[in-house]
Order: C-alpha cells, then sequence, then structure tokens
C-alpha cells in the first residue's frame, strides 16, 4: 500500500500550501487537488520564476509527476487553459501528466454574474467572495443541477442540461437581478470548443488514485484555502463554499478514509485574513501594515491586501481537532526575524471568562478579546537556514511554544521563499 499524505490550511488559508505541496511532491508519485475551484492562488517561486497555480497541483513542476483535479473541485475551463498556456510557455506542463475527474463540476459563465450580482446586492452585509463563481456551482451542484466535466464529452447531454439551466437562471437574473440573460448556442459553441482542448484529460480519477495506492504509489493529497474558512467548521457565513478540512480529501477525490494515512496543517508564523469576517489577533492599522509589507501579504487570486495579526494559537488548536493533524508546517518564519518582540494568543477573554476552545459563532468571535503572551524575537536572519539546531535560540522557543499550544510538533519549517529555503525534521513519505 502506497503512502498518502493530506496537506491542509490551518488557518484562513494563504498559509504558503503550494510551497510546501511543491517541495513534498518530489517524494510523491501523484498530486492530487481535492477541493476549492480558481479561487484559490498557490505561488510557488522557482529559480525566482514566480509560478502561480489556481487548479493545477503544484507537482505539475516536477517532472513525471501525475496531477490530478479531483471530482471535489469545480473547474473554469478558460482558466484551466490559461493555467496550461502559461506553463507550457515555461517548459512546465507536460499533457500525459494532468488527469480531471469526470465528476467534477463546472464553472459556467451564470455562476461568475450571479456571483457579483449577489455580493451588490448584499452591500455592507457581503461575505467578500473573489466573484469567480465558486459558490454559484457548487450551489448548483447541491442543487442537483451542475454540468460536470463528463457532460462535455457528450455533446447533446450538455445540450440539454444547459438549456434547462438557462431557463432558470435568465429568469433570475433578469426579474430578480435586472441582469442580462444568455443565450444557449453562444454558451454551447464556447464549451464546445473548450471541450476539444479539456476532453483528453477527463477519466475516471477515482479508479486511478486507488489502482495506484494499491499499487504502492505514494500520493499527495492538496487542499485549497484553509480550515476555518471549511463550510461546515469555518466562521460560517464568512467562508467559503466547499469543505476545506482534511476529510474532504477522501470525498473530493474518492478514495476511502482509510486510505489517509498522515495529515499536515500549514500554518504561518502569524496569522492572516482576506476578506469579510470576525480576526481577533487583527493589529491595528499601522502595525499592520508593516507586516503586511514585511511578508508581502497580497492575494495571489485577486491582489487584494491581506488582513494580518499575531499567531492564533486557539485556531490552531481547533484545526489540530477537526483535521486530525499529525503535523504541523511553520512557514515565513523568516518574516519576524526582525521584531524585537511576538505575541502569540493563548486563549480569548469573552464576557469576563476564559475560553481556550475556539467559537465558530462570528457574533461571539467578533467579541473576544485575545490574551496574548509575549515572546522575545531573536533579531538575526533565519532566512535559508538549513538545520534546525541553527536557527537563532529565541526563535527555537517560539516553535516550541506552538507546538505546546497546539498539540502538534512542527515537521517543517519555510524560512524564504524559494523551494530550497526550508527545514524538513521529518519527511512524511519515510519510513
Amino acid at each position: 500500500m502506497g503512502k498518502t499524505v493530506v496537506v491542509v490550511g490551518a488557518q484562513w488559508g494563504d498559509e504558503g500550501k503550494g510551497k510546501i505541496v511543491d517541495i513534498l511532491a518530489e517524494y510523491a508519485d501523484i498530486i492530487v487537488r481535492y477541493q476549492g475551484g480558481n479561487n484559490a492562488g498557490h505561488t510557488v517561486l522557482v529559480n525566482k520564476e514566480k509560478v502561480i497555480l489556481h487548479l493545477i497541483p503544484s507537482g505539475i513542476l516536477h517532472p513525471g509527476k501525475k496531477c490530478v483535479i479531483g471530482n471535489g473541485v469545480v473547474v473554469d475551463p478558460a482558466i484551466l487553459l490559461e493555467e496550461i498556456e502559461g506553463l507550457s510557455a515555461l517548459k512546465l506542463f507536460r499533457h500525459e501528466d494532468l488527469l480531471i475527474s469526470k465528476d467534477a463540476h463546472l464553472i459556467m459563465p451564470y455562476h461568475k454574474k450571479l456571483d457579483t450580482a449577489k455580493e451588490r446586492l448584499r452591500g455592507t452585509h457581503k461575505i467578500g467572495t473573489t466573484g469567480r463563481g465558486i459558490g454559484p456551482a457548487y450551489e448548483d451542484k447541491v442543487a442537483r443541477c451542475g454540468i460536470k466535466c463528463a457532460d462535455l464529452l457528450d455533446e447533446e447531454a450538455f445540450r440539454n442540461k444547459l438549456k434547462i439551466n438557462l431557463h432558470e437562471k435568465n429568469h433570475y437574473l433578469t426579474t430578480i437581478l435586472h441582469d442580462k440573460g444568455y443565450e444557449v448556442h453562444d454558451i454551447y459553441h464556447e464549451y464546445m470548443n473548450y471541450a476539444q482542448r479539456i476532453s483528453r484529460y477527463i477519466t475516471d480519477t477515482s479508479v486511478f488514485i486507488d489502482d495506484a495506492i494499491r499499487k504502492g504509489k505514494s500520493v499527495l493529497f492538496e487542499g485549497a484555502q484553509g480550515t476555518l474558512l471549511d463550510i461546515d467548521h469555518g466562521t460560517y457565513p464568512y467562508v467559503t463554499s466547499s469543505n476545506t478540512v482534511s476529510g474532504e480529501a477522501a470525498t473530493g477525490s474518492g478514495v476511502g478514509p482509510s486510505k489517509i494515512k498522515m495529515v499536515l496543517g500549514v500554518t504561518k508564523a502569524y496569522t492572516t485574513r482576506v476578506g469579510e469576517g470576525p480576526f481577533p489577533t487583527e493589529l491595528e492599522e499601522k502595525e499592520e501594515a508593516r507586516l503586511r509589507e514585511m511578508g508581502g501579504e497580497y492575494g495571489a487570486t485577486t491582489g487584494r491586501p491581506r488582513r494580518c495579526g499575531w499567531l492564533d494559537a486557539v485556531t490552531l488548536k481547533y484545526s489540530a481537532r477537526v483535521n486530525g493533524l499529525d503535523g504541523l508546517v511553520l512557514t515565513k518564519l523568516d518574516v519576524l526575524d526582525s521584531l524585537a518582540e511576538i505575541k502569540i494568543c493563548a486563549g480569548y477573554k469573552y464576557k469576563g471568562a476564559v475560553i481556550r476552545d475556539f467559537p465558530t459563532e462570528p457574533h461571539i468571535l467578533d467579541k473576544c478579546e485575545p490574551i496574548y503572551e509575549t515572546m522575545k524575537g531573536w533579531g538575526k536572519t533565519t532566512r535559508g537556514v538549513k538545520d534546525f539546531k541553527n536557527l537563532p535560540e529565541n526563535a527555537k522557543l517560539y516553535i516550541k511554544r506552538i507546538e505546546e499550544l497546539a498539540g502538534v510538533g512542527v515537521i517543517i519549517i519555510s524560512v524564504g521563499a524559494e523551494r530550497k529555503e526550508a527545514i524538513l525534521l521529518k519527511n512524511p513519505f519515510s519510513d
């Protein structure tokens, strides 16, 4: 039986999962993306070349690795083709290495229009979506009117489903949202063109992955966003439209949960959040701007500035529980190198009481005051350090305290943007 490892975000996303998947892909045979859509952006720096991936797993940057877009992902064909073209221009793409689940749902043009229109109507109560149609595509999936990648392979089936959907969507767009509708033939011809270009990748990826595991192949499962954005376990309604926790690795790729052997949670050495919603450790404007510039905290997908704050160990403890974390991956430690003091949130004060467990209700979380522990900074560069023993002593103490509060050991430490700038304390694919 092959080794299987899940990489999941342990915060509100943007933890640096792309780089970590890129590092671990060297030891895996197959890399599987199991949820989300092109609202995610995984940035990897390879030989000083920045590569941003939205749909294709980061493993594509390694020759000979099979990369799978699982059934839990919603796919925008236009974005997928842009990504393929961009990777091809860098000589980083091989057709034979990409597989797309026939059961992955498609993002349609009306999904994107509905997404932006609904956000506009919400006004000050907006969720903060990326406007890329992710939510409406998942809505159609649950409403059992979605269109799958497999439908691209059958022109008649695709046209019939599209015709039925547009009858409803156009009525909603024109009557309720006072916007323009769509013509069946326009979308039909657009998507049949996509079909000609991506049909070679569409297959039953559940069978492919299961066969590979049985044959002893190693599989790396790659999540998008983060635990606190999970539709069930996040700060609802300020969440994404899919399950982002490790359990989705099984349902979003079509393998049994007993096949998953290890789960890694990725966390920054501080905390960030994009979009709306409560954020207990968010810094004051001046401090936040400083940390944002030090960490380059701007969204890979939207370019939006990220909200920044001190590390929240309450959220890490929560992520460790709901994901069943076997290890932590700590990223961007080097961003804190110049700080004289560093704070960690070890608990919350709410209505005069101290709470140590994370409340997902926004109206409660919004009124929680962080209880901080202050630690001395290390005042030395950690950038490019190769061995844990060579880290500054105060950096080691900071890492140890994170482990104590989260209840999970750190096995990888990222100390720079480049692929090689990481300390691998334990290889999850080794015995």
